[in-house]
């Protein structure tokens, strides 16, 4: 089922269309609401937040964006929103944290081997950087999403996404280059 036609079903009532919606778009939400948060019971709440947003708001969604897009914008939008008012962190101090102190714990070769994959190394990595790099490092990548894209779900310039961007491929290079330079002395 196409987006357009999901979207009338579900505002014609039909509950299973709902059920569809969510199923479909679960795993962007989850990844979304994860990569600013890692508690678990508020990663579950806000995702149910997000889709009664959803639901709610579906009735003006009017297809200028990707229906993931704009699902996505709200699951951000109201993540941040949520972590601004209950941390009294904002948003601004997030950014101008010092980034070396996101890669505190030193992964040894030791911990790789006790690790299934190099790619669960790299991911324990990623999980490190700080919120708003690994939040556009995951839509671009993962979500293979465009810079206008990421630039509606976070509201940021698009100058900003591509700063992000850099940085956080600037700092997992840092990092994984400090492991590779310690495997070849071994």
């Amino acid at each position: 089922m196409d987006d357009h036609s999901l979207v009338k079903s579900v505002l014609g009532g039909n509950q299973q269309a709902f059920e569809f919606l969510i199923r479909k778009y679960e795993k962007l939400v989850f990844h979304m609401i994860h990569k600013l948060t890692s508690e678990e019971v508020m990663v579950e709440e806000l995702a149910q937040d997000v889709f009664m947003k959803v639901y709610e708001k579906l009735p003006g969604f009017r297809f200028d964006s990707k229906l993931s897009t704009w699902i996505g914008t709200i699951a951000y939008r109201h993540t941040i929103n949520v972590l601004k008012k209950t941390s009294k962190m904002s948003y601004k101090a997030l950014e101008e944290a010092n980034e070396d102190q996101f890669f505190k714990e030193k992964t040894t070769p030791a911990d790789i081997l006790e690790s299934s994959s190099v790619s669960e190394f790299v991911q324990k990595n990623i999980d490190k950087l700080p919120s708003h790099y690994r939040n556009v490092l995951y839509l671009y990548h993962i979500e293979e999403m465009s810079y206008p894209e990421i630039v509606e779900i976070t509201g940021m310039p698009e100058g900003t996404v591509k700063n992000y961007l850099f940085r956080a491929r600037k700092l997992l290079k840092e990092e994984l280059s400090k492991y590779m330079q310690k495997e070849e002395l071994l």
